[in-house]
């Protein structure tokens, strides 16, 4: 019996299952590191915390005289009633419809800019899609208002005519200013200031999946499409779906550019290519000094709404991008 074998047979027959215990003690530069990253986590979540706290303050006024009518009310017309029944369809119809615009084009110009487009070419195309997604709203809202919608119109007319038989884009009467301003053009401009970033964030994620794993779908036989289909997609699934939550709530707050195109109006209408519309950032931003201290709360309490909307849908997103990492579809058992 060997020497080794003769320890072995020694030991307890436990011995092998107890695991070693390791300890190290981390020098002052990693103890630095982490309180700074521990200090920021904390001011993020305090600063959250105390604009919520003050929005919940501000708005209490408000949430007494109208209880939850405050939800259904349609009166947009404060201090004597008010409410968001009126706004919050609008303004998640225009998010709904820009994310629809975006999320294909920005997924599409991910894919290409990270799989198809020459080396060349890449270093430009990225450039250009980051400089886009730092392009402030206010340029958007005047592009859209003075170029974009008035081009618009005649497309608007069109999809009237041949979709009337839906409930939602059918106009009466059919003349050019029963277009103007409508939920469906700045919705469309919202998804062109929201597609870079979608963009950008998921060109991100999908360059990062694995070499190893391309390889070994082109030595299997698959086209380039096959493996963006069966590696590069399921491998940035976490991160499409973050990039369309971020999207989601920019086009929520989205306040410049529906100020600049939607025609205000009273009520909710649901034809979607008609004049007329209004969210909550931009019943906040067109009335705060309109309304007055005694409407204020009101305004706060809009405000509120939102954020909890916001809030809902970005812990929704969490949920649903911790149980669907990037790379697990890609993971060998």
């Amino acid at each position: 019996m060997s020497a080794a074998a003769a320890t072995t047979s020694a030991m307890p027959a436990h011995a092998e299952d107890v695991p070693r215990q390791l300890h190290s003690k981390p020098v002052p530069a990693d103890r630095l590191f982490r309180g700074l990253l521990r200090g920021a986590g904390i001011a993020v979540l305090a600063i959250t915390g105390s604009i919520l706290l003050f929005l919940v303050i501000e708005a209490l006024p408000a949430f007494r005289d109208e209880g939850w009518r405050f939800l259904t009310q349609t009166n947009t017309l404060p201090p004597d009633e008010f409410g968001v029944g009126a706004l919050l369809p609008y303004t998640v119809l225009v998010a709904v419809i820009s994310l629809v615009v975006a999320l294909p084009a920005g997924l599409a110009a991910a894919i290409y800019i990270s799989e198809y487009a020459p080396p060349g070419l890449q270093r430009p195309l990225i450039s250009v899609i980051d400089l886009l997604a730092a392009i402030p709203s206010i340029v958007f809202g005047l592009w859209g208002f003075l170029h974009f919608m008035p081009q618009m119109l005649g497309n608007d007319s069109w999809l009237s005519h041949h979709l009337s038989l839906l409930p939602c884009t059918s106009v009466q009467p059919d003349e050019p200013q029963s277009y103007v301003g409508s939920v469906f053009i700045a919705a469309i401009v919202v998804g062109m200031l929201v597609t870079p970033i979608i963009c950008s964030l998921s060109r991100q994620v999908f360059s990062q999946a694995p070499q190893g794993e391309r390889e070994a779908a082109y030595a299997l036989g698959s086209t380039r499409w096959g493996m963006v289909r069966t590696v590069v997609l399921p491998f940035g699934r976490a991160g499409v779906i973050g990039s369309a939550m971020l999207g989601l709530g920019r086009a929520l707050g989205e306040t410049i550019v529906v100020t600049f195109i939607l025609v205000p109006t009273t009520g909710f209408n649901c034809h979607i290519l008609q004049s007329g519309g209004n969210t909550i950032t931009d019943e906040v931003a067109t009335h705060v000094v309109d309304f007055g201290t005694g409407g204020l709360p009101f305004l706060f309490a809009a405000g509120l709404v939102l954020f909890v909307m916001t809030l809902i849908i970005n812990t929704l997103a969490a949920i649903v991008i911790s149980r669907s990492r990037s790379g697990s579809s890609t993971q060998a058992d």
